[in-house]
Order: structure tokens, then C-alpha cells, then sequence
């Protein structure tokens, strides 16, 4: 293994160091149990907040969505609650059958990562006929992860609502809603000692898929690429923006941190985890490796041939790297082989170390 040994100040390509671009929604405690029955009008549904309206899945850099989706969330010892409404002028569904791809319909996704380590995650995803697929993957498909179809949320309860007529092209719908209680119990199934309680804080993002869709002979067919043979890609629109069209980047989640108060009245703030600083300079180093792995072939032996900007310093023999950004002092240390690599930082006030790999896994130690 080869250690990088530099001194230097980063403080253009760390300049957003500190600065979390990922939403964040504190979620209630549920006084009392929400009927599951697709239309969220309970009295305990009435605390919570309403997450921000979602937008494409690359943020800015794509149009406003063109109908408004949005959603709230509670939890007690046994469910997280979920409740989404999406607005809908045409409503159709095909699929019925558990564990089909569901987002070849229309539909509302759910990723859930307890652990905040991008890896042991969770997708549940719901059409307007209320047919639900769920898995688990160990790790992202970019790095190599599979999915497990055989993993069954056991024990969740949904319920769907529609405002009009499925399947009846012509006509003016409004949308639909979606309500479910998923049993905590079933996310932590590698692990049942990782429940939340006051002030936990796992990763969480929405996704709905919207196709465009043609009525020929009354009924609905893919809209085509002109002239090809191949339909119009989904519309991806999104709570927490991804940047990338890809949904299965647990570190570009947005942060669902739970809360013991009972919600109504006074608000409870939302803190910002101790160590989201380091996380922040440790994924520029890993996707900076990985463009240099895509180029090369192999990945870099020093953090220098990663062409990470405003580089100054010099090699010495402590072996680790200085940055300085937003008025925090971070070192790194990196080793690497042709084929691994593994980057460490610490320092910014946070009282121990985090590290992430090759393939995204992020570790924590507390010191």
C-alpha cells in the first residue's frame, strides 16, 4: 500500500466543506396510530409537516416538474408512517402482481438507508393500483451491488386513494395518494438492534417515475423517440435532488431525523450530524478516484494525481494530507493499491475519524 505524505491548503476544492446540499425533515412521533386507508386526513397526519414540493432528479439543471408531488412522515415504536400525494390529469396502471417492475407504470419509490454507510438499503415502491415491489441491496449498483427481491417488507400495510377514473383515457383526473406503515422492525432485518429513538437520524429520498404516455385506439401505448422504436426515457422527479440521474446514491439522500415530541406547536430543529464536514471532503476524494480509476485504468497512489484543484504544499513524512476550508482544519491519509483504496479523514471539531473504500463504504470510529 502507498501513503500519501502532503501538506497543502484546499480551499477551492473544498469550498463547499460544511455545507450539506441534501434536504432534511424532522419526523413526529404518532400520538395515535394513522388508519392506513390512502387518504392521510387523520388528526395525528395534521402535525406533520409537509416535505418540499420534489423536483427533477438533477435539480436546476432540469425543468419544474409538471405536476406537484409531496409528502409527510411519523413513526412510533413499531411503523414508519409515510403518506404521498401526487398530482395525476390522467391515471393508468397495468401491473399487479407483487415484486413486478413497478416503474414501468407510473409510481412513488421509497429509499431508506438506516446506517448512513450508502450500503444495507432499502426500495419499496407503489403504482396507483397499489401493487408494491420491495428489496434490499447490500450496496449500490455502481458498485457492484445485487439486488434481493426476496426481501419482503413483512407486515406492511398500504393503502392507495384515487381522484378519478384509472384506465379511461379522455377523461380528467385529479391524482392519487398513497398511505402505508412500514414496520421498522423489517429495515433493521440484518440488524434488529438499529430502531430509531429520539434524535436518530437515517437517510431517506423519494423518487416518482412519470411516463409520457399516447391514446391509440382507446388505449394507452409508450410515446415513442421520434422516429424510433424506442419509448420517451421516464421523467424522474425527486425530494432530495440526486445531480445525477441515478437514484441509488445513498450519500446524496436527504437526512430524516426522528423526534420523540409529538408534533404540533413547537418545532424541533434539525441538527446537522457531527461528521457531515468530513463525509463531504471523503466523497470528493471518492468519486475523484473513480474517474481516475474510469481514465486508467487503476486507481491514483496519491491524492495529488487526482487533479483535486488549488494543491500547495509539500511531501513529508507524516504521511497525510492538510486542508483547510470554511475556517476548519481536516486531514486526510490515503492508501491504495491498482485495484482498492481506502481514505481517511479527520479534524473540523468532529471527535474521531471516518473513512470510505472503494466501494462507497463509509466507517465511522468515535474517539
Amino acid at each position: 500500500m502507498r501513503k500519501l505524505k502532503l501538506y497543502c491548503l484546499l480551499a477551492v476544492c473544498f469550498l463547499t466543506v460544511g455545507a450539506s446540499a441534501q434536504l432534511h425533515y424532522v419526523c413526529y412521533y404518532a400520538t395515535e396510530k394513522p388508519v392506513i386507508d390512502g387518504a392521510g386526513n387523520d388528526p395525528v397526519w395534521q402535525k406533520a409537516s409537509w416535505t418540499s414540493d420534489f423536483t427533477d432528479i438533477e435539480g436546476d439543471l432540469r425543468p419544474k416538474p409538471a405536476y406537484r408531488t409531496r409528502t409527510k412522515m411519523l413513526w412510533d415504536k413499531e411503523n414508519l408512517y409515510i403518506y404521498a400525494e401526487l398530482q395525476e390529469p390522467d391515471l393508468w396502471g397495468t401491473l399487479r402482481q407483487h415484486d413486478t417492475i413497478i416503474y414501468d407504470d407510473n409510481d412513488f419509490e421509497i429509499f431508506i438507508n438506516p446506517t448512513n454507510d450508502t450500503h444495507n438499503y432499502f426500495e419499496l415502491e407503489f403504482n396507483a393500483l397499489n401493487t408494491e415491489m420491495d428489496l434490499f441491496l447490500p450496496k449500490p449498483y455502481r458498485n457492484g451491488g445485487k439486488a434481493l427481491l426476496s426481501w419482503d417488507a413483512q407486515g406492511l400495510v398500504s393503502a392507495v386513494q384515487t381522484k378519478g377514473t384509472m384506465n379511461r383515457p379522455g377523461d380528467t383526473d385529479t391524482g392519487w395518494s398513497v398511505e402505508m406503515a412500514i414496520p421498522l422492525k423489517s429495515l433493521g432485518f440484518w440488524d434488529g438492534k438499529r430502531l430509531p429513538g429520539d434524535g436518530s437520524q437515517w437517510r431517506i429520498n423519494f423518487s416518482r417515475v412519470e411516463w409520457d404516455r399516447d391514446v391509440v385506439n382507446g388505449q394507452y401505448v409508450p410515446r415513442l423517440r421520434p422516429g424510433s422504436d424506442r419509448r420517451l426515457p421516464e421523467h424522474n422527479w425527486v425530494w432530495s435532488p440526486q445531480g445525477i440521474i441515478d437514484m441509488h446514491a445513498p450519500e446524496k439522500w436527504g437526512y430524516l431525523q426522528f423526534s420523540s415530541h409529538g408534533g404540533g406547536g413547537d418545532s424541533v430543529a434539525f441538527v446537522p450530524p457531527a461528521d457531515e464536514a468530513l463525509r463531504g471532503v471523503l466523497w470528493k476524494v471518492y468519486y475523484a478516484e473513480k474517474g481516475y480509476q474510469k481514465k486508467h485504468g487503476v486507481y491514483a497512489a496519491k491524492l495529488s494525481d487526482l487533479g483535486l484543484p488549488a494543491i500547495k504544499g509539500k511531501d513529508d513524512v507524516a504521511g497525510e494530507l492538510t486542508v483547510e476550508a470554511l475556517g476548519n482544519v481536516y486531514t486526510i491519509s490515503m492508501e491504495s493499491t491498482s485495484m482498492q483504496f481506502m481514505a481517511t479523514v479527520r479534524g473540523g471539531g468532529f471527535a474521531g475519524r471516518i473513512s470510505i473504500d472503494q466501494d462507497g463504504d463509509v466507517g465511522v470510529r468515535r474517539e
